[in-house]
């Protein structure tokens, strides 16, 4: 007897119609957990907060390092009495600091524009992968040339005579470069930080 037939029987006397009774079991629809929406929804959350504290980040290394090379590159008002007159350029550590601020100020403006494309289309200029890499390792290079021009543009000041007209644009532009590396320090934080979630899952 062929197991149709037997369960044909079987089915016939239990008072069940042989076709349900030989249908196999249907699996039962899931229902979604909402725990696993709620952290999606929390994983984006905290993306998106962190693309907005980057972007705000990045504003400020750029209005920072934009001031430390206007200072060197804008005429020095009117000449005081007794006051000498120097070009920047004449100085190696000053014209280093410059280079570094227009290097720092153009990074910044292109990690700004790349912010404003991840937030509005993501992964339409680079993928989130390769931005992650490329932002920490240019990150950590534009830092070190901020710390070191002005570590160089100190001992430049120390140079100039307090009677030249150069020496409170040398401290300016020294501040604001300082200024940047520590906003540049920051964002190197969280591109380090981005880039060891993305390598953990």
């Amino acid at each position: 007897m062929k197991e149709r037939d037997v369960v044909t029987i079987c089915g016939s006397m239990a008072g069940v119609s042989p076709t349900a009774a030989y249908s196999p079991a249907q699996p039962q629809p899931t229902t979604p957990s909402p725990f696993s929406f709620s952290v999606a929804s929390t994983r984006w959350s905290s993306r998106h907060s962190i693309d907005i504290s980057s972007l705000l980040l990045r504003f400020l290394s750029l209005l920072f390092s934009f001031v430390s090379a206007l200072s060197l590159a804008a005429p020095s008002p009117s000449k005081k009495k007794g006051e000498e007159s120097t070009s920047f350029s004449k100085h190696p550590e000053l014209m280093y600091c410059f280079i570094v601020s227009i290097i720092a100020f153009l990074y910044s403006a292109f990690q700004l524009f790349k912010g404003v494309c991840d937030i509005a289309h993501r992964g339409i200029l680079i993928s989130d992968k390769l931005s992650d890499y490329i932002s920490f390792i240019l990150d950590q290079l534009v830092g070190y040339l901020l710390i070191s021009s002005s570590s160089v543009t100190v001992l430049a000041i120390q140079q100039i005579e307090q009677t030249t007209s150069l020496r409170k644009p040398a401290i300016v532009s020294m501040s604001m470069s300082f200024a940047t590396y520590l906003v540049i320090a920051l964002c190197a934080l969280f591109s380090g930080y981005k880039l060891c979630k993305r390598i953990i899952w």
